[in-house]
């Protein structure tokens, strides 16, 4: 059996976004770059599958579609624990885009079972991991908060509104990931740093894709309103401030 990753390579949460070129690019000067959150989660949770396999899953293989400057992210994730990791040499424009391209590394490779985090923390598109599990015909499960193997038989556990949904499922499959498919990420040991860099890394040229979206600009949020201070005896000024100003109550 063999697992694939998709990875986002996205901006650190920390990072203070600015756009030039009249609001057209991402200034990227200064940026830091990590492993979208999600997919860093469900990279951990397929490398403990792998562990827990006894020798029953050959590979884990991150994917990601990039430029040359997201080698180091994939690298992070080779020093985590991955196998091996695959880039196609593109610039990401939209999730179809992405979708596609990552469909075309799939069906090359027969990947088994294929982890997708639930969204990027730059886009939020929520869109990838449905688009690829349609493009590549097999079925996908969302929402996906915990898995276990037992050969190629998986149990998946989903939330939904009120509580759980415990799901039998076959390979091959997508697995949409959140919050809670592991503990916490992986931090890469020193010995897995090191053994990253001999780790292979392959390179493949994109597939002819229609991008069928046009970005216009990018808008930032309009800056918060200054603090009010209201003196802890006015009650009636709060209310007033709440209902005409706040139209909160």
């Amino acid at each position: 059996m063999k697992i694939a990753v998709c990875i986002s390579n996205v901006p650190d949460t920390t990072t203070k976004i600015k756009f030039v070129d009249n609001n057209t690019q991402l200034d990227v000067a200064g940026i830091q770059w990590i492993i979208n959150p999600w997919d860093e989660l469900a990279l951990t949770r397929a490398i403990e599958l792998k562990e827990q396999s006894a020798g029953k899953i050959e590979s884990v293989t991150v994917i990601t579609v990039g430029k040359p400057e997201t080698e180091p992210t994939i690298r992070k994730a080779l020093a985590i624990g991955a196998d091996k990791g695959i880039r196609v040499n593109s610039q990401p424009t939209d999730a179809y885009f992405v979708a596609s391209q990552i469909a075309e590394v799939v069906k090359k490779e027969n990947f088994d079972l294929i982890f997708c985090g639930i969204e990027s923390s730059d886009y939020n598109g929520s869109l990838v991991g449905g688009m690829l599990a349609e493009l590549i015909d097999v079925a996908s499960i969302s929402s996906v908060s915990n898995v276990t193997l037992d050969g190629d038989d998986l149990t998946v556990k989903r939330e939904m509104d009120g509580g759980y949904e415990t799901i039998s499922a076959k390979t091959p499959v997508v697995l949409v990931v959140q919050k809670g498919i592991a503990i916490e990420p992986r931090i890469p040991a020193m010995r897995g740093i090191m053994a990253a860099r001999t780790k292979p890394l392959s390179v493949v040229e994109p597939a002819n894709i229609d991008v069928f979206t046009n970005l216009v600009s990018f808008e930032l949020p309009k800056p918060k309103a200054a603090c009010k201070k209201i003196d802890a005896e006015n009650l009636k000024e709060l209310v007033d401030l709440l209902h005409n100003e706040a139209k909160v109550i």
